[in-house]
Formats: C-alpha cells, sequence, structure tokens
C-alpha cells in the first residue's frame, strides 16, 4: 500500500523561500527530486553569505530607517538566488504539489499560493514585516505567511494523508538571545508560531502520523550564514534520530492494537 504523505516547512525568516529555491529546480522538469537535488540543495546552503541574503549593510539599514521606508532590506538578494537557480517559473511546472502560505496586510487574511507564477509566492512568503519589503501581487499587499500561520499543518489535512513531515526549522528560536530589536521581532515569531503549532497538533486525526523533525542547535547571528555545512550534518543526524523514533512508536502501537492472543504466540 503507498503512504499519501505530506512535507511541511515551519520556518521563519528569508529560509522559506531558500529552501523553496534550492528545491524547487529538481522538481520543475516534470521530474521527481533526486540525489542530484539534495546535493545541489547543500551546496546553494553551504555557499550562501550574510550579505548576499541581506543587501546593503547597517548604512543602508540606517538610511532605511530614517526615510521610513517599510523595510530594512531589498529582497534584490533573494531574486538573484532565484535566477541563479534556474527556479521554476508557475506552479504548473511543479510535479509534487506545492502550496506557499502568506499574509494579506491589509485584510489580514490568509493567502494561499497553488496556481499561477512562482516567483512572487516566494517572495512574499520570505516577506518578514519590517525585514523585506511587501510585495505587491495581484491588488494585494503580501507578507510571510508566519503572521497568520507559521505551521499550517490544515493544508496537509486537507486532502487523503497517512503521514506529515514537519521540518521544524525555527525551533530553536526560543532560546536565542536578544541582541537587536530583529531578534526580538523573530522571537515574538517563535512564540506565535509555538502556539499555533500546539494548537493544530491537538486537532490532528489519530488516524494521521505526524514525524516533526527538530532543529540542530543554532547560536549563530541572524545574518550570519556560515557554518552551514555543520548544521547540515547536525540536521541529518536528528532527523535519522527522530525517524527511528517514530518508527519505534508505531510499532509499539501496533503491537497494542493486537489481540493479546497474538501477542502471547509471538512472544512464546
Amino acid at each position: 500500500m503507498r503512504l499519501a504523505l505530506a512535507l511541511v516547512l515551519a520556518l521563519l525568516f528569508p529560509a522559506t523561500a531558500l529552501a523553496h529555491v534550492t528545491v524547487l529546480p529538481e522538481s520543475s522538469r516534470k521530474q521527481l527530486p533526486s540525489l542530484r537535488g539534495v546535493e545541489r540543495l547543500e551546496a546553494t546552503w553551504g555557499a550562501l553569505r550574510g550579505e548576499e541574503v541581506f543587501p546593503g549593510g547597517r548604512l543602508s539599514r540606517a538610511w532605511n530607517l530614517l526615510t521610513r521606508d517599510d523595510h530594512l532590506f531589498s529582497n534584490q538578494g533573494l531574486r538573484d538566488i532565484f535566477r541563479r537557480g534556474d527556479t521554476a517559473a508557475t506552479f504548473e511546472d511543479l510535479v509534487i504539489p506545492l502550496r506557499v502560505v502568506a499574509a494579506d496586510l491589509d485584510t489580514g487574511d490568509e493567502v494561499v499560493f497553488a496556481h499561477g507564477p512562482l516567483q512572487p509566492a516566494l517572495l512574499a512568503s520570505a516577506a518578514l514585516p519590517g525585514i523585506y519589503p511587501p510585495i505587491r501581487h495581484d491588488g494585494r499587499t503580501l507578507v510571510d505567511g508566519a503572521v497568520v500561520d507559521t505551521v499550517p499543518l490544515w493544508h496537509a489535512l486537507a486532502g487523503p494523508i497517512d503521514r506529515i513531515y514537519v521540518m521544524n526549522v525555527a525551533g530553536d528560536l526560543m532560546d536565542r538571545p536578544l541582541r537587536s530589536p530583529i531578534d526580538v521581532a523573530v522571537r515574538a515569531f517563535a512564540i506565535s508560531r509555538k502556539q499555533r503549532f500546539d494548537l493544530e497538533l491537538r486537532n490532528v486525526p489519530e488516524s494521521v502520523e505526524v514525524v516533526v523533525f527538530p532543529a540542530p542547535v543554532d547560536d549563530r547571528e541572524l545574518f550570519d550564514f556560515s557554518g552551514g555545512r555543520r548544521l547540515m550534518d547536525d540536521a541529518h543526524d536528528l532527523a535519522e534520530q527522530a525517524l527511528d523514533e517514530a518508527e519505534q512508536a508505531k510499532r509499539r502501537r501496533r503491537q497494542l492494537r493486537r489481540p493479546f492472543w497474538r501477542r502471547d504466540a509471538e512472544v512464546g
């Protein structure tokens, strides 16, 4: 029997768009992701630098504040990464169904992208308010979907599903030291994410298995993208452990559901 699987990315900051842009090219030509895609993802993340993702430096941030602009950083760096990654042009180009969540800054509505051009959806999903500029698209002013739903489990539950994997990349932000106003904003998002995630987990049907991949310890500054290889190795180890624990828990549940005489016969 084939299982119906879903992957939910629980991310903050531009990690959402960066994760999409480095994975999507491998699934954008009517083919499934491959080992080559994993290697491409590793290479892209390993090569990223803070000044590429957050261009302009401190003087640019100060100028944006003085001129009362609506963001600290241009999203040109993200656009350049999209172009370099040869990302698919539209959702229809993808072989694996994708949903991208954003928030309408004018109405407070949750906006779910599933069709049409990809780049506006990814830029909107990465637009943490005040950090990157809001995206004007289709008559809306859009920002990071974490404003309304940081772990959108209900999208995975909308169709027939057996197992959901949650990549909890934002998991350790609650413990980060507060060094700047941006740290405060990100901590606030992390608190909101945890509250909403706990609520949605309680509403998952018993028939659906949820496996949460924990995040590795990351004590870097928010603008520091160095040490990516170590974090990927740590994340790989944590994911293996989480999958092993999920498999063991499933076996225990299966054992408890068996009639007592069958369990006794197996023991004997």
